[in-house]
């Protein structure tokens, strides 16, 4: 048989024709997306904030791209149900998931899980982020973060401490305070946040660190005291309230959300709704809504978005082995 020999200029231009086939193709690919509805799962119930922040994108990007987001909501295990689903589908732009904070959280608090939120995931965009706050009841005599670490350093065991529940990013924002200042304070979870507020405002609990729309009301009515809070700036909801990290340098707990897709996603898609979600939190409307929700957008690239995340993990992992959080 003769050898076939190209040379050498006719083998660049076939590489390089090659290589612009390819890049088309890229292009053509992420143009052409979506071109069907895309499922968009949320691991919670309807009505939360989380739903809420998921249907406002959802619709956004539905508006933009000219197919139908459709939210699934697949609530239990603290978002971990949704996420499995989520994590075992297809990675074709197809099924895309409202990731949070609980992600981060349940990477370490769970000895196992049915999906790997490093592994399993490619991060497509942060969408916003919330402060929590930190709230006492009026019998404790602390207006002040540094008054309030006092009282309990003079009184190791006596204050109760409420969260809604183990592995809550709320039960969480009060551990990592707890790791911060040393301060010896009884962990009380309770099933839900409207459990946990009733035993708050009776006094049966003295601290929590809760959602500053369910706080506020009581801020407002004095029936709690709000003493920082957890973001590293402060709130446009509580813009008289300090932070944590006034005090506590270093100190940072929010609840936050994004956007992820089954790792593997095609990078033009993965682009292409990053672009689409960013266009979307620059819109009035949307930062309007965000804001009414006690939240602040929250952009980037995919690439700032995995390291958020691996930040996320790295701190939450540190403070769930400190206390030796279990999962319930």
């Amino acid at each position: 048989m003769q050898n076939l020999k190209l040379p050498r200029r006719g083998f660049l231009q076939l590489t390089a024709g090659a290589a612009a086939l390819a890049a088309v193709s890229s292009i053509a690919r992420a143009q052409a997306y979506p071109s069907r509805p895309v499922r968009f799962i949320v691991g919670f119930p309807p009505g939360g904030s989380t739903d809420i922040t998921a249907r406002l994108i959802g619709q956004w990007l539905s508006e933009r791209l000219g197919q139908p987001f459709i939210i699934e909501n697949r609530p239990g295990a603290g978002g971990n149900i949704g996420s499995e689903v989520a994590a075992k589908s297809a990675p074709d732009g197809y099924t895309i998931l409202l990731c949070t904070v609980a992600n981060t959280i349940s990477a370490t608090l769970y000895d196992k899980l049915g999906y790997d939120f490093v592994k399993d995931f490619a991060p497509v965009a942060p969408v916003s982020r919330a402060p929590n706050v930190m709230v006492v009841h009026p019998s404790v005599p602390a207006n002040t973060v540094p008054e309030f670490i006092a009282y309990a350093k003079a009184n190791p065991g006596k204050i109760n401490m409420a969260s809604p529940g183990v592995g809550t990013s709320l039960h969480l924002s009060g551990e990592l305070f707890k790791m911060m200042t040393g301060v010896n304070v009884v962990h009380v979870p309770y099933r839900g946040s409207a459990l946990m507020l009733t035993d708050l405002l009776g006094g049966q609990v003295q601290v929590a660190f809760d959602n500053p729309q369910s706080a506020l009301p009581h801020t407002k009515a004095a029936t709690l005291r709000a003493l920082a809070v957890t973001t590293a700036t402060r709130s446009e909801a509580l813009p008289d309230v300090p932070t944590v990290n006034d005090f506590l340098p270093g100190y940072e707990a929010s609840t936050w959300n994004g956007v992820c897709a089954p790792k593997n996603t095609a990078a033009e898609i993965v682009d292409r709704l990053n672009n689409e979600i960013n266009a979307g939190l620059a819109d009035p409307k949307i930062k309007a809504r965000l804001a009414e929700a006690g939240a602040s957008a929250l952009s980037g690239s995919p690439a700032d978005f995995g390291k958020h995340i691996a930040a996320e993990i790295e701190k939450w992992g540190k403070v769930i082995r400190a206390g030796n959080i279990k999962a319930d």
